[in-house]
């Protein structure tokens, strides 16, 4: 594996190595000891699916309020994945960042955290899949509002189907 710094201080783009012969390809896509070689202690414990059923579904802007790092990839179709930095004492407080991940190339975001995510479907029937380094607690789900001003990101394309909950996030407070 491969890791990538991005603007936001500890998000890493995380690229698999591909084994390839004539049945396609094997790829390694998660192990705690090449994270903990590129100086990331992640093992994750849970692993999620977030099934779109259309392009332009937004989900996000999440974080949660007990400590918790992901590492996100796209399985099928293809998204714009967004990142926003909510850490008060990170270098990077306040910045976003966004990248295309796509089935195809199957490479990922290592979301460390107090790093708010959410991400756009760009195609019909996307699937995400999340490794989460912790189980989940009710209760410690936390949100911003997608086109918050205070992150300054430019959405390429506006939302057709976003959830009541996401769209009544507030804005962010310093």
């Amino acid at each position: 594996m491969r890791f990538e710094d991005t603007p936001i201080a500890g998000v890493k783009i995380v690229e698999p190595d591909l084994h390839q012969d004539h049945r396609g390809f094997f790829a390694r896509l998660s192990c705690p000891q090449e994270f903990a070689r590129a100086g990331i202690d992640f093992t994750p414990l849970q692993m999620s699916l977030s099934h779109n059923l259309v392009r332009h579904t937004l989900r996000g802007m999440h974080y949660c309020m007990q400590p918790e790092a992901k590492l996100v990839r796209c399985m099928r179709g293809r998204i714009l994945d967004v990142l926003f930095d909510v850490r008060p004492k990170s270098l990077t407080f306040l910045k976003s960042f966004g990248v295309e991940l796509d089935a195809d190339c199957i490479r990922g975001v290592y979301v460390p955290p107090g790093v708010a995510h959410g991400f756009l479907s760009l195609e019909d029937q996307t699937d995400v899949l999340y490794c989460i380094d912790r189980l989940y607690v009710t209760g410690f789900d936390a949100g911003l509002r997608w086109n918050d001003p205070m992150f300054n990101f430019s959405w390429p394309i506006k939302p057709m189907v976003i959830d009541a909950r996401d769209a009544s996030y507030p804005d962010f407070k310093t």
